[in-house]
């Protein structure tokens, strides 16, 4: 007589579950996984729209508060080179000067430190021996943490003094160039755009060639091994295979660096310390930037009219590093196409 638990499934019976339970098991292991990946895309896409927010809420405060006063303006705003904000009821202010000091400045450090960020970069990653990359690179990358009044001071007092014979003599020999002409405040007392550009320089140096050294850094090695088999120079297989591979890397980081030197304003504000009348776009003159005549006037903001004239300046400003990031985004977008 056979007794009940003695009976056993069908022998292929646990062959057959072995499958459905092994395909739930991945059907369930695919559905965790897309419900993590829908979380991570949705707080992925919500800090994206968070940040693109902020960015915009700011533009409107800046529009929202400077409004009442550009309407009590009494002075063409784009044009002016006045900026008298003593009386509430009589605003008179134009941002004319402080476009040109702050475009020039900011363009003559970026013409300085280009290419020396380019030239530190390449020696760094294809030329410096091993035992030199990682202390001469600690340095160049140390020069970003100096703080900003400590740059003015050293423009001021120790490189203005150096640079006077060097004005001196562009102005006599190239003074038929714009750039090199006689500007508005005396070359001699060493605050001009001249000497300001060459700090601002020396501060956006290390941010190129930080990023600009890790960009060329990843270029595949098997493009530089195959350049120099094929009987390459050095300079042959760094110019058809580095420079291509990191140039949407370089442009992207003159353009951090030229957003940085834009919005100075410290060591701006201590080299270029002489008032001064119109500018006459030329390296010799003197002034101030968007963010130096705010920084120097905040101790002033008390009465909503003349404090929203300052946020007006600051509104170009915004505007302006909005347009020179969308022309990066633009270049380095056409060098990565045609590569």
């Amino acid at each position: 007589m056979t007794n009940s638990d003695d009976r056993s499934e069908p022998p292929g019976h646990a062959q057959t579950d072995a499958p459905e339970r092994a395909s739930s098991l991945v059907t369930a292991g695919a559905g965790s996984y897309r419900r993590a990946d829908a979380v991570f895309r949705w707080l992925a896409t919500g800090a994206g729209v968070a940040v693109v927010s902020f960015v915009g809420l700011i533009g409107l405060f800046l529009l929202v508060q400077a409004w009442p006063s550009l309407m009590a303006n009494n002075a063409n705003f784009l044009t002016s080179s006045e900026f008298s904000t003593t009386d509430p009821d009589d605003l008179r202010f134009g941002v004319r000067d402080l476009l040109i000091v702050t475009v020039l400045s900011s363009a003559f450090a970026l013409a300085i430190a280009m290419p020396l960020a380019l030239g530190i970069a390449l020696f760094l990653t294809q030329y410096a021996p091993g035992f030199l990359r990682r202390p001469f690179g600690y340095i160049i990358d140390t020069l970003a943490a100096v703080p900003s009044i400590v740059y003015g001071l050293w423009g001021l007092f120790v490189l203005g003094p150096v640079l006077v014979p060097v004005a001196l003599w562009l102005n006599e020999n190239l003074g038929w160039i714009p750039l090199f002409a006689d500007g508005n405040v005396s070359i001699a007392g060493g605050g001009t755009i001249f000497t300001a550009g060459i700090v601002l320089a020396v501060m956006i140096l290390p941010i190129i060639t930080s990023v600009t050294r890790e960009v060329f850094r990843q270029t595949p090695v098997k493009h530089m091994e195959g350049a120099l088999a094929l009987g390459a120079t050095k300079w042959e297989m760094i110019r058809l295979t580095v420079l291509p591979f990191g140039r949407s890397g370089y442009i992207g980081a003159s353009m951090l660096g030229l957003g940085r030197a834009l919005g100075e304003t410290v060591a701006v504000l201590v080299v270029l310390r002489i008032p001064a009348e119109t500018a006459n776009f030329s390296l010799f003159d003197g002034g101030f930037t968007f963010a130096s005549l705010i920084a120097e006037a905040a101790h002033e903001f008390i009465h909503p009219l003349p404090t929203g004239a300052y946020i007006a300046a600051g509104l170009v400003l915004f505007i302006l590093t909005f347009i020179v990031n969308a022309i990066a985004r633009t270049i380095a977008g056409g060098k990565v196409q045609r590569s």
